[in-house]
């Protein structure tokens, strides 16, 4: 895929958050990355959505430099470099403070599996990061983020548990695309607040589904031998 596609991707990406109500103002973004030539494409910082181009959007390499663009990248950027560097697989990342999905990450709790919902798209909670120390925040502060993420998955498969939550910041989600980590802030935020209603119907105790369920539903869509999808 050629850069000018790259962009126009992350560009609608973007713009699909603000379509599903998961950002507002500047907040929030999309990146993706070319693994052949090393590219990253992010939304540039600052700038509202409905004043952004497809141009506007800004390109590195993995060591964060400047390749392409008038506006300077997010500020999230080396959060999403260290994100590409650890998961391989991953070819986009999206970031977002939608409500429930950051309530529970403001909360520092990891969302529990309650559900079915929830096992079809994600194998098992999503985790919080751990909180970062001060010397991590007064120094490389971004940098430090993405690697407090890529920490947390040292025994998790980011493949298959495509987001996290970072304690007072927010959730990341990621994908194989830009569209398809959108998709997955779309899912987390329905999952979030579907979470949050079942432990208030529950008296706050969080029901949590066995764990055969959990494997039974993520696998039949996602195992080998998957039969969830038609087979064409």
């Amino acid at each position: 895929m050629n850069l000018a596609e790259l962009k126009k991707q992350v560009y609608d990406c973007n713009l699909e958050l603000v379509r599903r109500g998961l950002v507002i103002y500047t907040w929030g973004n999309v990146s993706a990355i070319d693994r052949q030539s090393g590219m990253v494409v992010i939304k540039p910082r600052g700038i509202e959505y409905e004043l952004l181009t497809a141009e506007d959007m800004a390109v590195t390499d993995l060591e964060g430099n400047m390749v392409e663009g008038k506006l300077l990248p997010s500020v999230d950027l080396d959060i999403h470099l260290e994100i590409y560097r650890h998961f391989p697989n991953t070819g986009g990342i999206a970031h977002t403070h939608s409500t429930w999905a950051t309530a529970w990450a403001q909360a520092g709790v990891d969302i529990p599996v309650m559900g079915t919902t929830h096992a079809d798209h994600f194998y098992g909670p999503i985790r919080c990061t751990r909180q970062l120390k001060r010397e991590e925040v007064e120094d490389n502060y971004e940098k430090n983020l993405g690697r407090a993420i890529a920490e947390r998955f040292e025994t998790i498969d980011p493949d298959q548990m495509c987001a996290v939550l970072v304690p007072g910041h927010g959730p990341f989600t990621w994908g194989k695309t830009p569209a398809a980590a959108v998709e997955h802030s779309v899912i987390l935020e329905e999952l979030a607040r579907m979470a949050k209603l079942s432990a208030d119907i529950n008296g706050g105790k969080m029901p949590v589904l066995p764990e055969y369920m959990v494997e039974k539903h993520y696998l039949r869509k996602f195992g080998p031998e998957a039969y969830f999808y038609q087979n064409r």
